[in-house]
């Protein structure tokens, strides 16, 4: 029987957004993605439109290689494997296509980041912090309950998730490593 599979990543940046965040909370992580696979090719969060230029913010492809990340030497991050069924996987999917085809109406929760950190209750239609939208996707396809508002889950929580860690360290390590199949 074939097995699916959802992959956490969680990273620390060097930018000034991603400091601000770990001295506020004093979190180890600040920034959560959705990988569905287990090589990290097709990612998905929100975060900066542009590399330089932390005020705008948008639903994105992400890559290890690219972006914010690709002037990193050492990224420090956590791949979290999560074993699901088809329909939750492909519940993921349909949610994930929804955001990739309606992208334009998806902005980075600049207000909502104010409102996580002060522990206030505030979701938004289309606006979502990077780990207010891995954890959409988990909660909407009956993945994770966290029970609290979406808004208030930050890349720290995601360490609650159901799941096994099959990567602690520098992420970067992993972007010339074969990766064996499952």
């Amino acid at each position: 029987m074939k097995k699916y599979y959802l992959y956490v990543v969680l990273t620390r940046t060097n930018t000034a957004i991603s400091k601000l965040i770990q001295l506020v909370r004093k979190d180890t992580y600040t920034h959560a993605v959705l990988a569905l696979d287990k090589n990290l090719e097709t990612m998905y969060s929100f975060g900066r439109k542009r590399t330089y230029n932390p005020f705008l913010g948008r639903f994105r492809r992400e890559r290890l290689n690219e972006g914010v990340y690709k002037y990193h030497r050492v990224l420090p991050g956590l791949i979290i494997e999560l074993e699901v069924t088809k329909k939750q996987y492909e519940s993921v999917l349909e949610l994930l296509n929804e955001f990739i085809k309606n992208s334009n109406s998806y902005k980075y929760n600049y207000k909502g980041l104010i409102n996580s950190i002060l522990k206030r209750e505030v979701c938004y239609r289309n606006r979502f912090l990077c780990s207010e939208f891995v954890y959409y996707l988990l909660y909407e396809s009956g993945i994770a309950d966290f029970n609290i508002s979406r808004n208030l889950v930050s890349p720290q929580s995601l360490l609650k998730l159901d799941g096994k860690v099959i990567f602690e360290g520098n992420l970067k390590e992993l972007l010339n490593r074969p990766q064996k199949a499952k």
